[in-house]
């Protein structure tokens, strides 16, 4: 057995806001080394559509002004978060990774983003994405592709995944990106970090760029389980400007975390862990079965029983989600025509006619897989046709939320590879949209049903000489996020895989502020 807390995972956004808080280290010097680190590797990565480097130091020393004149530190004093590009800031550029955004400045932040904002933290920049969130590989963003900082050649997933690979690649100590169907979940399974998507509803959407509005999550990407937890204790909580956002009761989610020297060999004595049956079958590649298997012995041997459960609807979620996903989409992105939002087509022709200037507009400012999803969504929403897939779609996901409920009845929390195969070479799947859609096989159907779930790093595997990270995803109930971060938390701090391996671009250099 792997010895407990051989490899505790300490918590870096304590460690900073500390030091900041007793002065032992300025949040201007703070911000100044993720932001010399930033520029050293990202020529290699291309995490960053936005810089946020002179605004980044002002919000920092305005921190430390705060602390001289003997003010409380907020929680996250100090602490450098990057904020993935769908993700409105005010006054600060925010494309969602298309040219129809170009120059989009929005006039308020976020409501997520005002609250990290509100407890200290210092925005350090805009993250790329696929275009508008649609895409597993940050392939299909307008400007760059992302590169995973394990293996350059790599992606680091998507959509959100620049904000994956500036967590990887220690460009920030912490960011934030958001989930419609494991966009979230996937790039922390490439990259090697911790990826939360929370309950639907747990963090407002007020400010979030929509892709699927019913499905989007706003979550962060950490380097510990106790930093996400940290970092949705500040932006948990019910929201006047976002009729979705829940009134549940916000908890301190770091409350049920223990201490890495508390825990014990049988620490997990009695949880009840349901490992999905279709998700370890024909086409998960054996590397990544392999550490999801050492996770589970792992948790076995803390005392947690493990079972197959089987969940005769899973493999209708990936169906379903698309139908559903890209029916909203159709619907969220029809406002983007030049005249109510978006940059609109200069040519004469498209001046002197509506319809011309409409499709001027869309065609040069929309990418690819854009269009596709527009065209699939408006396809499955048109007259004779609503019934024969919105509808069935509407009902399957309902069979779904209620196969995965009643499995969380049985069992405390389900288990899971995040993702079938590691991180993928760039253009291996790009030109083949079906092939990458079923990558997100094994995330799709927690956001059907709302639930929260967690992406924790469980082990490497090796491709063409490469190490390549693995991911195992925990799903729990709904709104129980706590008791979810608590099996993540025992598990990543006894495992001993957290820092047993590094990113090739960050080798030797990974800590920018001592614990």
């Amino acid at each position: 057995m792997r010895t407990v807390c051989a490899a505790a995972q300490a918590s870096l956004l304590k460690s900073i806001q500390q030091n900041v808080a007793t002065k032992q280290q300025s949040a201007v010097e703070v911000t100044q080394a993720y932001l010399q680190q930033l520029k050293s590797v990202e020529g290699q990565v291309h995490s960053f559509l936005t810089v946020n480097e002179e605004r980044a130091l002002a919000q920092a020393a305005a921190v430390d002004a705060a602390i001289a004149r003997g003010e409380a530190a907020g929680p996250l004093a100090g602490v450098p978060i990057a904020i993935k590009d769908s993700i409105c800031t005010a006054g600060l550029r925010t494309t969602a990774g298309s040219r129809v955004l170009d120059s989009y400045l929005p006039p308020f932040d976020a409501t997520a983003v005002a609250r990290l904002k509100a407890a200290g933290a210092v925005l350090i920049g805009k993250t790329n994405l696929d275009e508008f969130c649609m895409g597993s590989s940050t392939e299909n963003s307008a400007y760059q592709v992302t590169r995973n900082p394990w293996d350059t050649a790599r992606v680091p997933g998507g959509s959100s995944g620049g904000s994956a690979a500036a967590v990887a690649a220690r460009q920030c100590a912490a960011a934030l990106g958001s989930d419609t169907g494991g966009s979230i979940r996937q790039p922390a399974h490439f990259c090697g970090v911790v990826g939360l998507k929370p309950s639907y509803g747990r963090i407002s959407r007020f400010g979030l760029i929509a892709y699927g509005s019913s499905l989007d999550c706003i979550g962060p990407l950490t380097h510990s389980v106790e930093d996400a937890a940290r970092l949705l204790n500040v932006m948990a909580g019910p929201d006047s400007s976002d009729a979705t956002c829940s009134k549940e009761a916000v908890p301190d989610f770091t409350a049920q975390l223990q201490p890495a020297g508390a825990l014990n060999d049988k620490c997990l004595a009695g949880l009840r862990v349901g490992l999905i049956s279709q998700t370890i079958g024909e086409g998960v590649a054996p590397g990544v079965m392999g550490a999801v298997n050492g996770a589970l012995q792992h948790l076995q041997q803390l005392g947690a029983e493990v079972e197959e459960v089987s969940l005769p609807t899973f493999d209708l979620g990936l169906p379903a989600y698309y139908v559903l996903a890209l029916s909203e989409a159709s619907s969220n992105l029809s406002r983007y025509d030049g005249v109510r939002y978006g940059q609109r087509a200069s040519d004469d022709a498209a001046a002197r006619d509506l319809r011309h200037m409409y499709a001027n507009t869309r065609g040069a400012g929309l990418g690819p897989e854009v269009k596709r999803r527009i065209l699939m969504g408006s396809y499955a929403l048109s007259a004779g046709y609503y019934d024969a897939y919105y509808k069935r779609a509407q009902q399957v996901r309902t069979l779904v939320q209620q196969e995965l409920q009643a499995a969380l009845q049985q069992y405390d929390v389900l288990l899971c590879p995040t993702a079938p195969t590691p991180a993928y070479k760039i253009g291996e799947k790009s030109s083949d949209p079906l092939a990458m859609y079923k990558g997100d096989l094994m995330t799709i159907n927690i956001n059907l049903a709302g639930l929260p779930a967690v992406t924790v790093p469980c082990g490497f595997t090796e491709e063409a000489g490469v190490q390549l990270p693995v991911g195992v995803q925990f799903v729990g109930r709904m709104f129980e996020e706590a008791s979810l971060l608590r099996v993540a938390h025992v598990y990543e701090q006894t495992a001993g895989v957290a820092g047993s391996a590094q990113p090739q671009v960050v080798a030797g250099r990974e800590q920018l502020v001592a614990a």
